[in-house]
């Protein structure tokens, strides 16, 4: 089967970087699912282990976490799809990825595709609304008001793929008023279309920013990026007796000045239920198929930014190379080989 992978860490600008080669087709066992991989999208997590995460020697490592697909084979333990069944996901941290013409993915972990999008559509949602999703409602618990604190969320990066869906989930699923950042024209449009009631710029100073709105303390700031620079106007803006998540990787993270506002810290990385195989794993596949509900009934839509063309090496570079740019607006999407 074609895919796409690389057996040294190198800079996107390397030759070596990513390359199209031929891989057997994988079988699957136990609860697996076989997927013939029809659009892709990429993520900062794609370039992050591009550059850091060496296979092992003579080995090939084909990247690629999202994916929409059709069933083509299930493994003998496997119950919740059938072939034929079309399906979305964001799968595992496994050696191989989505960047290939078939894939094997836990059936706990995929849900139905939304009837009402294209599979390049679809590609754009998982890895970002099952992050969004668990950050809001199993982190934050923002169902849970903070006493006297404003019913409101900052989501800091919300024209980015996470930030993106979590301004659509907040908005749609829960009462509270949606805070979220950008610095340019057109991710501010971006941002307010999903569904923002304020966009605060996050190139100036944020607690001043959020406190010109004059609603007062949010009760919740999610932090999709830069959070290391961040920081202590996050300190300053969230209430007291708030709760705080991040999902990206700064190099520190200093949270005693939360103290004396007894802020709750949550870290969320996606990939931990399926790392661990934890007793609630199937919650992940329980998540896309809601998702797939609320795309279907209009509440929620994809948030595909640019279609990059087919699966191959040299539009994964280029994609690549734009996230890396931090310039992306929404996902990129690849599709069909």
């Amino acid at each position: 089967m074609r895919a796409v992978g690389y057996q040294i860490p190198a800079p996107i600008s390397d030759e070596a970087s990513l390359v199209d080669i031929e891989l057997p087709k994988p079988e699957p066992k136990g609860r697996d699912l076989l997927v013939e991989v029809k659009a892709i999208s990429v993520n900062p997590v794609d370039t992050k282990v591009r550059r850091s995460v060496a296979p092992e020697a003579g080995q090939w490592r084909v990247l690629g976490w999202d994916a929409a697909g059709r069933v083509v084979a299930t493994g003998a333990n496997a119950s919740l799809f059938r072939p034929g069944d079309d399906v979305f996901y964001s799968g595992a941290l496994a050696p191989q990825g989505t960047n290939a013409e078939f894939h094997l993915v836990d059936e706990r972990l995929v849900g139905r595709k939304p009837t009402s999008l294209g599979y390049a559509e679809a590609a754009a949602l998982p890895l970002t609304a099952v992050t969004a999703w668990e950050t809001l409602f199993d982190r934050l618990d923002v169902r849970k008001p903070v006493a006297g604190a404003a019913p409101a969320i900052l989501i800091i990066g919300g024209a980015g793929g996470v930030g993106s869906i979590a301004v659509q989930l907040a908005r749609q699923l829960t009462g509270l008023t949606v805070i979220a950042t950008a610095s340019r024209p057109e991710t501010r449009d971006w941002a307010l279309g999903l569904g923002a009631h304020y966009v605060v710029d996050h190139s100036r100073p944020l607690a001043a920013e959020v406190a010109a709105l004059a609603i007062g303390a949010p009760s919740f700031v999610f932090s999709t990026t830069n959070t290391d620079q961040h920081l202590a106007e996050i300190v300053e803006s969230i209430a007291p007796q708030g709760r705080f998540a991040v999902i990206d990787d700064p190099k520190s993270l200093d949270i005693n000045p939360f103290k004396r506002k007894s802020v709750s810290v949550h870290w969320e990385f996606m990939f931990t239920r399926s790392m661990f195989e934890t007793a609630d794993m199937a919650a992940q596949g329980e998540h896309l198929n809601e998702l797939a509900r609320l795309v279907d009934t209009g509440a929620i839509r994809t948030t595909l930014g640019e279609t990059g063309g087919l699966i191959n090496a040299a539009n994964l570079k280029r994609a690549h190379a734009l996230i890396e740019s931090g310039k992306a607006k929404g996902k990129i999407v690849l599709e069909g080989f």
